[in-house]
């Protein structure tokens, strides 16, 4: 009798420690990393901090970030560059990891689970959801997390910017302003972004929580995605 009293205290106390390490796995961070930051880039230090090509091995690469003396746009997918540049005042999107960046902010992600937001229309009511569905899945929220979305979106606010050289004064309408911008309207996209409560002015303005960049579905627009207005839902995934 004592035998099986033991075992069966032995057998709870295993169930018990094997849940809570269950619990334990789920809430662990992906491991976000970032070289500069905004507030450096808006002081008018705009020098390189970083070569991408020291990360060109990394088989399931996610990042977003500034070229070195802010001449482009950095969006990597799954260790696939969409980097996009202006050059004769005209977009050109490029695949090299042959560049340097002023800002960037990376993971290496191996699987992603799928989520779907509906009823959710600003960039705001975006916000709140990512953070919602994060903190519901068990994701660590007080440390920053990639996050992407795909689908069809009703509208996006873009720019690339080409940044005049021997400019020092910087803000944002500047940046926006710099090279190209404009509107997509009801277009299939691809976007990457970064979600932090921690890092404003580092790699999210001092507004956000968020830091988006973007890629169409076929490759001819890439860059810093403004503001945006979704459709009825769109597809949400977070670090498996």
């Amino acid at each position: 009798m004592k035998k099986l009293i033991y075992i069966t205290v032995l057998a709870f106390f295993i169930i018990a420690f094997s849940s809570c390490r269950d619990k334990e796995s789920k809430t662990l961070s992906t491991v976000v990393k970032h070289s500069g930051a905004l507030r450096t880039i808006m002081s008018g230090n705009i020098q390189p901090v970083i070569s991408l090509d020291t990360l060109s091995k990394m088989k399931n690469l996610y990042a977003l970030g500034a070229v070195d003396n802010l001449k482009g746009e950095i969006q990597i997918f799954d260790s696939q560059p969409s980097n996009s540049f202006v050059v004769d005042s005209s977009l050109q999107i490029k695949d090299s990891y042959n560049l340097k960046a002023s800002l960037l902010v990376y993971a290496e992600i191996k699987a992603w689970e799928s989520f779907e937001i509906k009823n959710c229309t600003t960039k705001s009511d975006l916000e709140e959801q990512i953070f919602k569905i994060a903190t519901e899945y068990n994701i660590d929220t007080n440390k920053p997390f990639p996050f992407l979305l795909e689908g069809n979106v009703k509208s996006l606010d873009w720019h690339v910017i080409n940044w005049k050289d021997g400019d020092t004064i910087h803000n944002h309408k500047k940046h926006k302003e710099s090279g190209l911008n404009g509107t997509l309207q009801n277009k299939d996209v691809e976007i990457i972004g970064f979600y932090s409560t921690k890092h404003k002015a580092i790699f999210t303005h001092h507004t956000t929580n968020i830091h988006m960049h973007f890629k169409t579905e076929d490759d001819a627009i890439a860059g810093h995605i403004d503001n945006l207005l979704l459709n009825n839902s769109i597809t949400l995934k977070l670090p498996k």
